[in-house]
């Protein structure tokens, strides 16, 4: 079980840290992925981790302003936003795949596990 939390209502510029918590033991065994779905749009990839959090990967579109960590001794994945956009609000999703490989996914159809997401306003 995956729950998001963190998201919120925040002008344009400041910043968010979303967490996902997972149930279970065998969270390191995961690799993590963050999606977001926009209204009237297709859900789209953020970020994501691989089960170590030793390999990350960005979508373009927030690379350099958002960070994916991990803390698999707390069973969480964190994502951190920053310089945060109108046009990053959205409801943000945390995803699991079993995988204790070196390379992460970046579809949507790679993921088992999703959380009921967390919503995202940035005002202008």
């Amino acid at each position: 079980q995956l729950v998001e939390s963190g998201g919120g209502l925040v002008q344009a510029g400041g910043s968010l840290r979303l967490s996902c918590a997972a149930s279970g033991r065998t969270f390191s065994s995961h690799a993590m992925g963050w999606f977001r779905q926009a209204p009237g749009k297709e859900r789209e990839f953020v970020a994501a981790t691989i089960w170590s959090g030793g390999t990350t990967g960005y979508a373009d579109s927030v690379k350099g302003r958002f960070t994916i960590s991990r803390d698999n001794a707390k069973n969480t994945v964190y994502l951190q936003m920053n310089s945060l956009k109108p046009e990053d609000t959205a409801v943000y999703y945390c995803a699991a795949r079993w995988s204790t490989s070196g390379s992460y996914k970046t579809s949507q159809y790679d993921y088992n596990y999703w959380g009921p997401g967390t919503q995202v306003t940035v005002s202008s």
